[in-house]
């Protein structure tokens, strides 16, 4: 039995940002992670840093993604700087695409909503007609009639950026267990056994970032944690010359070496995690009725993931009130929101609160939203 500062359960970019940061603030600090067999959804991302669509009706999670993607920075110049590994972050901004004027109105209409909801913070966009957008992406199509552009939007490499908190954490001490599925949780006021295959740990603080995985896993912390699974398929092409200097909402990116990243479908099948040509098509019509010369371009590979999202698609935290010390953390950006993680959060969590910048993010809105549609 080994005793530390903080166990974290979910070795993904959630739990490897989190994992990370305690281990900056100086605790010993093991990951166990359910290895390869778990629906990762770190393996599967798109990459973004992305912004200008989060939080409609929430300013506390817009400004948390805000934060994070001003700490992004940072956190590429750390890990570079610590492990050598580059997770070759763009920030150049990024666009969101419409094709009618009743399209442009309503894109509007939420961007002026979230400048309005961000209150002294501030929130710059602009709404850029066809003739700007060309400019700033060339080879734009003629179906596309102009794009909403932030500039706080960006992009990196998940992969690189996955193994680099892990090396990270590893530097610092950090210990890591692959193949550790958690079959048992104790749990008292500051106290917690975990048992995971020939692993079982104890300490005074528990962080549960395991994707999917919470579900299960939260009650025995005392929580419930709404959590479905949303199936999106991505495509990868050959590598051409560079074209595209920023993200396209939508799922289009450019990699640094060269290929494209395709698709953005969004699909509630469950726990299949199967490509479709119906899923891929779509993907693949989206990027060329953006970039029509994508039609020449060859796709190399495609896979499917499952995104980790919550009935309103805000992240979650929260602090078990029956076993204090028991965290859970769990969202579907996580790479947007790796910086304020490695940071903010584990910063918070080492010093045993959650910020109250994120009470709004608690389970307790879930039960508010229940309570209110059972009224008459």
């Amino acid at each position: 039995m080994t005793s530390i500062d903080a166990i974290v359960i979910g070795g993904g970019v959630v739990g490897g940002a989190l994992a990370f940061g305690l281990a900056r603030q100086g605790l010993k600090v093991k990951v166990l992670d359910e290895g390869d067999i778990a629906y990762r959804a770190s393996r599967g991302n798109a990459g973004v840093v992305w912004v200008q669509g989060k939080g409609y009706g929430c300013p506390e999670y817009q400004l948390w993604t805000r934060r994070s993607a001003e700490d992004w920075p940072n956190l590429a110049a750390e890990l570079l700087d610590g492990t050598n590994l580059d997770v070759r972050l763009e920030n150049r901004g990024g666009v969101v695409p419409y094709f009618s004027e009743e399209g442009r109105d309503k894109r509007q209409a939420l961007m002026e909503q979230l400048r309005i909801e961000a209150g002294n913070a501030g929130f710059e966009y602009d709404m850029l007609d066809r003739r700007e957008l060309a400019r700033l992406v060339p080879g734009i199509g003629p179906k596309v009639f102009g794009a909403s552009y932030t500039a706080y939007d960006g992009q990196v490499n998940p992969l690189n950026l996955l193994r680099a908190l892990h090396a990270a954490f590893l530097r610092l001490g950090g210990r890591y267990v692959s193949n550790a599925r958690v079959t048992k949780i104790e749990a008292a006021p500051h106290a917690f056994t975990v048992r995971a295959g020939v692993e079982t740990v104890t300490a005074p603080k528990l962080i549960l970032a395991a994707g999917l995985g919470t579900v299960a896993l939260a009650p025995s912390l005392g929580l419930s944690v709404p959590l479905e699974p949303q199936r999106g398929q991505v495509m990868i092409t050959e590598r051409v010359d560079q074209t595209l200097p920023l993200p396209v909402q939508g799922g289009i990116r450019q990699t640094h070496e060269g290929a494209f990243q395709l698709g953005g479908t969004a699909g509630n099948t469950g726990f299949d995690d199967r490509t479709t040509i119906q899923g891929l098509s779509q993907g693949a019509s989206f990027a060329v009725d953006c970039l029509p010369y994508l039609a020449g371009v060859k796709v190399v590979r495609a896979w499917s993931a499952l995104r980790i999202m919550s009935p309103d698609e805000f992240p979650i935290y929260e602090q078990s009130g029956e076993f204090p010390g028991a965290f859970v953390a769990t969202c579907h950006s996580g790479v947007t929101l790796a910086a304020a993680h490695t940071y903010r959060l584990a910063k918070s969590i080492a010093g045993g609160a959650l910020p109250e910048e994120l009470a709004r993010l608690s389970t307790r809105r879930f039960e508010k939203s229940a309570a209110n549609q059972g009224q008459p």
